[in-house]
């Protein structure tokens, strides 16, 4: 059988393709950790600058396995603390290594992102649509609250009351309305999802790779920290970028008219 995600690099993009489509790409038990190591493996890797992550076959992903949930409390008879450790020491580790990575990331939303297959796409940093893309926070159908960091991710990204909207009613919101909502970037023609998504990869590998990853630390940290304190954070990470190669690079290409050959140094 096939990787459950496949691991495809091109220069400084990763492509991480989702590749359990029979299950439309559930979020299993064998699916999360390899999920979650080809993250951590595209973080450790220098040579990488952008991640973009994608499903295979016609959805995205269809979130938590409904047979998998259902097996736990009808025939593995777990506890509650079984199954509060199936969270903590499962699925809630993809929020974990996504909040952690310092790797930009781009979800290329090729069809329905349904509960934690939607709230993967709002861990990511930035989010391309295709046309048949279709988002839904609809853990409540099946009587559960979003158990892989959703409520934390989501109001983040659409802000409170359209998180609330989408988690009491887990209406479907099709592309139209998530571009919108400001929930994606762009939507394209299904055809164009992945050439749109690599476009947009190469717009940021074309920059110093330890600023680009600097530049999303400092973004994800200023979310969660005062002012003075994400200021701070601020000068000593440009204290440091002044001190590379790189940025001497930038500066000697823009004075001289050339484009600039970065090192990661």
């Amino acid at each position: 059988m096939s990787e459950p995600v496949s691991y495809e690099q091109d220069g400084r993009v990763v492509v991480l393709t989702l590749n359990r489509p029979d299950t439309r790409n559930a979020l299993s038990h064998d699916l999360v950790p390899d999920l979650v190591e080809k993250l951590k493996k595209a973080d450790a890797d220098e040579s990488v600058s952008c991640v973009i992550i994608t499903g295979a076959g016609k959805s995205f992903s269809s979130g938590g396995n409904l047979k998998e949930i259902r097996a736990m409390t009808q025939e593995r008879n777990l506890s509650a603390n079984e199954l509060r450790r199936w969270y903590t020491d499962g699925i809630q580790n993809i929020p974990r290594t996504m909040e952690s990575i310092t790797v930009p990331t781009i979800a290329a939303v090729n069809g329905h992102a349904i509960g934690a297959g939607c709230d993967l796409t709002m861990m990511c940093d930035i989010r391309i649509a295709s046309e048949k893309a279709i988002f839904a926070e609809s853990f409540m159908r099946v009587g559960l609250i979003p158990g892989d960091g959703g409520a934390w991710f989501l109001p983040r990204v659409i802000g409170w009351s359209r998180a609330c909207e989408m988690s009491y009613t887990c209406d479907m919101i099709d592309a139209t309305k998530a571009d919108k909502w400001g929930m994606v970037s762009e939507v394209v023609a299904p055809e164009q999802l992945l050439d749109t998504a690599r476009a947009m990869a190469k717009r940021i590998v074309a920059h110093p790779p330890i600023g680009v990853r600097m530049a999303k630390k400092l973004l994800r940290a200023s979310q969660d920290m005062p002012v003075n304190a994400a200021l701070e954070m601020a000068a000593g990470m440009q204290a440091t970028l002044q001190q590379t190669e790189d940025h001497l690079e930038a500066l000697d290409a823009a004075l001289e008219g050339r484009e600039a050959v970065f090192k990661g140094r």
